[in-house]
């Protein structure tokens, strides 16, 4: 059923919350637990083998020098959590702001820079979007048949170039292994939400292949907040399909291929000075795929990497005040990359890997709307370097640079350089970064969105340049792992779009903050974990930066039992604090409440082919608002099953 089809009424649910003193009491007894690795944030792996987005190769997570963090498939599910923003929500730095409901545009910042300035990654293709000022929507983007998230803090455009100034989200989805198996899963609750979802897998020595589809409905909320009398309810639909194929033909040689289709379709409300209900609606069409080419020589010593890939999202809306309205933004990438690694022993025992890249990246955006029309694109070309030493297996240093030349704005220069010293005497782990990041300017800034806003092709890129240093601790031979970081970012040439045109800000906005995780398992199927960020933020006049909170916290405990853990319970308490958000008419920064979300998760193994489960969000009913006027979710409830069988076993009979 469409989504702008007539809209139904509902009412809220209303019981009492929970007090923010009993939240900090609990936060702060995690944070007694010592602080906690990057790695070690609530909803992540414990000390995971390896990560790759931050050296772009496969590298033992000690030897990394960056902040990062890792959620598992195995978090995802036990937190039962549907959407990656939700997932997001847990990770120290991250700040996520919903507009309302399922589906709705979703803002994820890191350490306080711009929601355009994080780079997104799905199976190495990069999703932000040209014709959305470079930004990515995570409204619609859900945890299925993800195999990991990584979330990479600090500058990263050396190895990402433009819109890696907060860091990135890479998200890696599960790939075939063994023979093949399928999984489907179904669910029901709350808001009449239902979401339905199956995959197959398979892989040997010569091949893996992964395909999947998912179909999520929900009739929703009021996006427009329901205490301003407002009422309809503004429906999602989304369905997704993603595969992979990896073919290895020889020994030396991989071909990798990825896929990706998803359609959605929202109902909205009109915002002018508040939100208010109104029959628009948009639906959007989000595709693309990648090539890549593996050939590796000198026994793996030698690596290269050939790709290429395509990324479109179209998006249309209509049915407000301002008419019909479409936007296409397309991205074109072809790049390659050589990664050489060594071993010396002449001064010291040290491993080197050198690593070298080119990129040819060409931006599209055609823009159709009562006011104007925009056809343009832009064309970059970089090349960059990275240097990684390790000496003596405890001591990890990374340095590299980029270039990167654009036909229209000035070109940029960045750079990057980390440290990792690991005491396994003391179980101890220092660990520092530092560098530069730049976002260049968008299509629309350089060239105009409308008859009375004219393009500014003299604007310079938007560059910052951020340092961090942590020391990560475990305790009780590994039960307890800790760690705190200090941030500091400054970020100058900020784009301002208000007026007749689009200029570079004076002055730099400068962000500072401590993030601090902690894990620990207590007894054998039972863990806690944690985190908590404080983060001040202030722009160019003092003021401080909107929807970024200067309190968030977490608090997750997960509990596996029965024979083989066959049953689990999770509970989860997010903590949001008070931030500030922009009201218009006349324009005034106004605060939104800080809140408390509690949520419950359980499941139970019938058997090794069947799964129940069942959920409860938000038990305590808080209102709240992530931007002004627009709702949020009240309490709700949803249940389901999960289905695992392997087809040729069944056929055969055999067990």
């Amino acid at each position: 059923m469409s989504t702008h089809s007539s809209k139904k009424t509902k009412s809220r649910g209303r019981i009492g919350t929970l007090a923010p003193s009993l939240a900090a009491a609990m936060l702060a007894a995690t944070a007694g637990l010592g602080g906690a690795p990057a790695a070690f944030a609530q909803g992540t792996t414990l000390l995971p083998e390896t990560v790759v987005t931050a050296t772009g190769i496969e590298t033992p997570r000690e030897q990394v020098g960056s902040a990062i963090t890792v959620i598992s498939s195995q978090k995802l599910q036990e937190q039962q959590v549907r959407f990656v923003s939700d997932a997001l929500r847990t990770v120290p730095g991250v700040s996520v702001n919903r507009t309302s409901g399922f589906g709705s545009s979703t803002d994820v910042r890191i350490r306080g820079a711009e929601a355009n300035q994080t780079l997104v990654l799905i199976d190495g293709v990069e999703v932000n979007d040209p014709a959305l000022s470079s930004q990515f929507n995570f409204g619609n983007l859900l945890v299925t048949e993800i195999d990991r998230i990584e979330i990479l803090r600090g500058p990263q455009s050396v190895l990402y170039g433009s819109d890696a100034v907060g860091g990135v989200v890479n998200i890696i989805t599960k790939k075939g292994v063994g023979e093949p198996t399928v999984t489907a899963s179904g669910e029901y609750g709350s808001f009449s939400s239902a979401q339905t979802s199956a995959a197959v897998r398979a892989g040997g020595k010569h091949y893996n292949v992964a395909l999947s589809g998912t179909y999520f409905k929900t009739d929703g909320i009021s996006a427009a907040n329901e205490k301003n009398g407002n009422t309809e309810e503004d429906e999602n639909n989304n369905k997704t399909v993603h595969g992979t194929l990896g073919l290895r033909p020889a020994n030396n040689l991989e071909i990798n291929l990825t896929g990706r289709w998803q359609r959605a379709e929202l109902d909205t409300d009109a915002f002018t000075t508040v939100a208010t209900d109104d029959g628009s609606f948009s639906n959007s069409l989000e595709q693309f795929g990648q090539a890549e080419v593996k050939l590796s020589l000198l026994d793996d010593r030698w690596e290269h990497i050939l790709s290429g890939s395509l990324f479109s999202n179209t998006l249309r809306s209509g049915g407000g005040a301002f008419g019909a309205s479409s936007t296409e933004g397309d991205k074109r990438k072809i790049a390659y990359r050589t990664n050489l690694s060594l071993e010396t022993t002449e001064i010291a025992p040290a491993t080197h890997t050198i690593s070298f890249g080119f990129e040819n990246e060409n931006e599209k955006v055609l823009s159709q709307s009562s006011f104007s029309t925009v056809d343009r694109e832009l064309d970059t070309r970089s090349i960059y370097g990275l240097y990684q030493l390790g000496l003596f297996d405890r001591l990890f240093l990374s340095g590299g640079g980029r270039f990167d030349d654009n036909e229209i704005f000035d070109n940029s220069t960045t750079m990057r350089l980390t440290a990792a010293l690991v005491v396994p005497e003391t179980g101890s782990k220092l660990h520092m970064s530092g560098g530069t990041a730049v976002k260049n300017p968008t299509i629309f800034e350089l060239f105009g969105f409308t008859s009375t806003f004219t393009g500014n092709p003299d604007l310079l890129p938007e560059k910052s340049e951020s340092f961090d240093i942590g020391i990560e601790q475990t305790f009780l031979d590994g039960k307890v792992v800790g760690d705190i970081t200090y941030f500091n970012n400054r970020i100058e040439n900020l784009i301002t779009g208000f007026g007749g045109t689009a200029t570079n800000q004076d002055g730099a906005s400068r962000i500072q903050g401590v993030e601090m995780t902690g894990r620990a398992e207590i007894i054998d199927g039972l863990d806690v974990t944690g985190s908590y960020t404080y983060m001040t933020t202030r722009d160019a006049n003092g003021a401080q930066l909107v929807r970024r909170p200067q309190h968030v916290a977490s608090v997750n405990v997960n509990y596996g039992f029965l024979e083989k853990k066959r049953a689990n319970v999770n509970v989860g308490v997010r903590y949001n604090g008070d931030q500030k958000d922009v009201a218009f008419g006349p324009t005034r920064r106004v605060t939104l409440d800080k809140y408390v979300l509690l949520n419950i998760a359980a499941s139970y193994k019938v058997n090794d082919h069947v799964e129940l489960f069942a959920r409860g969000e938000n038990l305590l009913n808080d209102e709240y608002e992530e931007v002004f006027t627009f709702g949020t979710p009240g309490i709700a409830a949803y249940g389901g099953v999960r289905v695992r069988f392997q087809p040729l076993k069944l056929l055969t009979g055999e067990k």
